[in-house]
């Protein structure tokens, strides 16, 4: 045994729980809106934050001290005061941040709370459907996914696919498919409101909560149905699937219908996490993610679908592209990328 290689990894699982355990204290901070608070008001000392949020002041000085050695907040030991720097505020406190990354520590609570389903599925091989897995799951996830979609989508997405902007301002007809909790959709809707959209879901619970959203919206050009990608009808000029297609059971079957239902001129744009083509481009904090949420999400969804085809959330680039061209496209086509998704459009 080389004792500096054990060393070095018993420093990395030390990191490893640390970032487990903190789970529960960043959502609490998250739903009581202490780093909020923080932004607003820091520098400053415990008793003084505990006043301004309307917290006990012996718990917050606890969950402070974890913050501060996570280094998620920032202690200064002269002034005995915690502040957030500019950069934790980003991550922690803006949630029009691209980096927004507390909703993410909720996704990983809805993970582990689905560790007895997922532990089974191992041992049976079965899937398991979306609507089984833990009720917080769509929730955390549509937020995990919403600080991408709204500062990517309307400014840069849409723009990369040739001439799309322009004929959705004139009026289009979409079809989102995936769309979970409508966020993707309704942005659309809302910035585009000459085209109709329509949001898709095979979950009736997130059908549901899109709709609640779209009406306190008040946005009259969308509208959502529960249905599947590969059965849907209508002919449309733009069909949209955000991070889903890894998801479906049948993704070539998808693709298939969905090619069938655009016009002659229409596109279809595909969003994936952001992976490499292999296992060794992917072994990164990314990466990492993504290989945790598609062993719990992701591969178990697949699976119990017709097909379980399961390409897992890690799919990549070339074998998204495969799919594509199994369904009857030419080609699936970067045309954009973040650090934490992948950009595609289906080419005919």
């Amino acid at each position: 045994m080389d004792e500096g290689k054990l060393n070095h990894l018993v420093g990395n699982v030390l990191q490893e729980l640390g970032g487990a355990f903190i789970v529960p204290l960043v959502q609490i901070g998250e739903k009581l809106g202490l780093y909020k608070a923080l932004e607003v008001h820091g520098p400053c000392d415990t008793p003084t934050l505990a006043k301004v949020t309307g917290v006990s002041e012996r718990y917050l000085r606890e969950w402070l001290c974890a913050q501060a050695s996570a280094n998620y907040v920032t202690f200064d030991s002269v002034a005995n005061q915690f502040k957030l720097s500019p950069e934790q505020a980003f991550v922690f406190a803006n949630e029009n941040s691209p980096f927004y990354l507390a909703p993410a520590f909720g996704a990983a609570a809805a993970l582990q709370r689905n560790e007895p389903l997922v532990r089974n599925a191992f041992q049976s091989g079965e899937g398991i459907s979306w609507g089984d897995q833990n009720e917080c799951l769509a929730c955390a996830v549509a937020k995990f996914f919403r600080p991408g979609y709204e500062n990517h989508l309307i400014q840069q997405w849409l723009p990369a696919l040739a001439g799309m902007s322009q004929k959705l301002e004139q009026g289009a007809r979409v079809l989102d498919v995936g769309c979970g909790h409508g966020i993707t959709t309704r942005l659309m809707a809302k910035a585009f409101p000459n085209s109709e959209f329509i949001g898709l879901d095979f979950h009736e619970g997130s059908i549901r909560e899109a709709r609640q959203h779209a009406d306190s919206h008040q946005l009259g050009n969308v509208r959502f149905e529960t249905g599947l990608a590969k059965e849907y009808q209508g002919k449309f000029d733009l069909v949209t699937l955000f991070d889903c297609l890894h998801d479906m059971g049948d993704p070539v079957g998808a693709l298939k219908h969905i090619k069938d239902s655009m016009n002659d001129d229409g596109t279809c744009m595909i969003v994936e996490p952001m992976a490499g083509d292999n296992v060794n481009e992917n072994l990164n904090p990314v990466g990492r993610l993504y290989y945790c949420a598609s062993t719990m999400v992701c591969v178990p969804t697949s699976l119990a679908q017709e097909e379980g085809v399961a390409l897992g959330a890690q799919a990549g680039h070339k074998a998204l592209n495969q799919v594509a061209v199994e369904a009857g496209f030419s080609e699936m086509a970067k045309i954009a990328e973040t650090p934490f998704n992948l950009v595609l459009e289906a080419r005919v």
